[in-house]
């Protein structure tokens, strides 16, 4: 029942298997605009992370000692990660991790821009983990395969 979808995706013929992510789309095996792996994504991820946590403590107060003091600088940090990259990957197709890594979002209808109606589900997706963990043969996580978008290398 969850073949039709979950397998594979737009370009499928299900007779011919691929020999590398991305083939039945047209894209190249290795270098600019092939699949990202896995690892370099979850870099990417870290690094943004990483960044808006930075953001966020040079305005909302930090203790490691007082539990309600975290609870809202996590909350606070979480929400400015949700915010800087659903605009940056609407607009742009990257974040700060992903442009240090070389790598960007795309549509797979070949469309220039994200935009905010794909932009914003998938980074909710992508906040929850899961969807983002489970992948398909090219790569793709459920985040990408319900927004219709796929992350490419750039260099």
């Amino acid at each position: 029942m969850t073949g039709s979808w979950l397998s594979g995706g737009i370009g499928e013929t299900g007779d011919d298997p691929q020999k590398w992510p991305g083939q039945r789309f047209g894209l190249p095996e290795n270098g600019p605009g092939s699949i990202a792996t896995r690892g370099v994504r979850l870099l990417a991820l870290l690094v943004d992370f990483v960044l808006m946590a930075l953001a966020t403590s040079l305005f909302v107060e930090t203790d490691v000692n007082r539990p309600d003091v975290m609870q809202t600088f996590q909350l606070a940090a979480t929400l400015v990660w949700f915010v800087v990259t659903s605009v940056m990957v609407a607009l742009f197709g990257f974040t700060a991790g992903k442009a240090l890594f070389g790598l960007r979002v795309v549509r797979i209808d070949g469309k220039p821009m994200v935009g905010p109606v794909r932009a914003v589900p998938r980074t909710v997706l992508t906040a929850l983990i899961l969807p983002a963990a489970i992948g398909d043969a090219d790569g793709r996580g459920l985040h990408d395969k319900v927004t219709g978008t796929m992350v490419v290398r750039t260099r």
